[in-house]
């Protein structure tokens, strides 16, 4: 479970964040939704220790992110806006890396990073120098290396973006698969459709504060929208900037 509390941070005059609250409960897939500059990806990296809140506090399973971010980190599976693979590494040895960062090693490790490369369907560049992938086997890559461990929390910040049809179907599949297996999946998303058909509970932020937390049929209702797309329109015109 990711709990979040009245969380901020400024980049000088910026007020990026100011004062996001939510909590992303186990076996539940929550969406995060906002216009670009909103303050999603600041918080997202908050979340996965990248950056230090000004204010507030996060928790992972209960782990402080900031007081105790190691023990936080062992619990999440974070895929950042950007895939950073290592380029002269294997699909394979990449996500091996990680997972030996992780604390797998042996018959452990080589059994799970055998998993996930079958689970995501790489196994046809599982054994290529990640550079010259293109942007989908980049993502997936990016993707196996953050679930190696076998993270109790996963943090996809767009996952989708530039994946090919299937490539976006598989990623929808394993999302259920990890919510119906009992994990808390907080991801973030421009598609309207992704959200419609995945998310449990969707937070939209705008101007850096929460504009509404709820199901898509409650902030339907909340904001008397039919349409979710209007509904999130209507929802981040409400928060006004300082």
């Amino acid at each position: 479970m990711i709990v979040v509390e009245d969380i901020h941070k400024s980049f000088g005059a910026v007020r990026a964040v100011r004062g996001v609250s939510f909590t992303a409960p186990d076996g539940k897939i929550t969406g995060l939704l906002g216009p670009n500059g909103a303050g999603k990806s600041t918080t997202l990296r908050i979340l996965y220790t990248v950056l230090r809140p000004d204010g507030g506090s996060a928790r992972i399973d209960g782990i402080d992110v900031v007081e105790d971010s190691l023990s936080a980190r062992q619990r999440i599976g974070a895929l950042p806006h950007g895939a950073g693979l290592y380029p002269h590494l294997t699909a394979r040895e990449n996500v091996a890396y990680y997972g030996r960062l992780c604390g797998l090693s042996g018959a452990d490790l080589d059994d799970r990073v055998s998993h996930i490369i079958d689970l995501l369907e790489i196994d046809d560049f599982a054994d290529r120098r990640s550079k010259g992938f293109s942007h989908g086997q980049r993502t997936k890559v990016a993707l196996a290396r953050a679930l190696v461990h076998d993270p109790q929390n996963v943090i996809l910040d767009e996952p989708s973006t530039g994946l090919d049809v299937m490539a976006t179907r598989s990623l929808r599949e394993l999302i259920l698969k990890l919510k119906q297996a009992g994990h808390c999946v907080l991801f973030s998303s421009h598609v309207m459709q992704e959200v419609a058909a995945l998310c449990d509970d969707i937070v939209i932020i705008a101007n850096g504060k929460v504009a509404i937390d709820d199901s898509a049929d409650g902030i339907r209702e909340r904001t008397g929208c039919a349409d979710l797309e209007d509904a999130f329109v209507a929802a981040i015109g409400r928060v006004e900037p300082d």
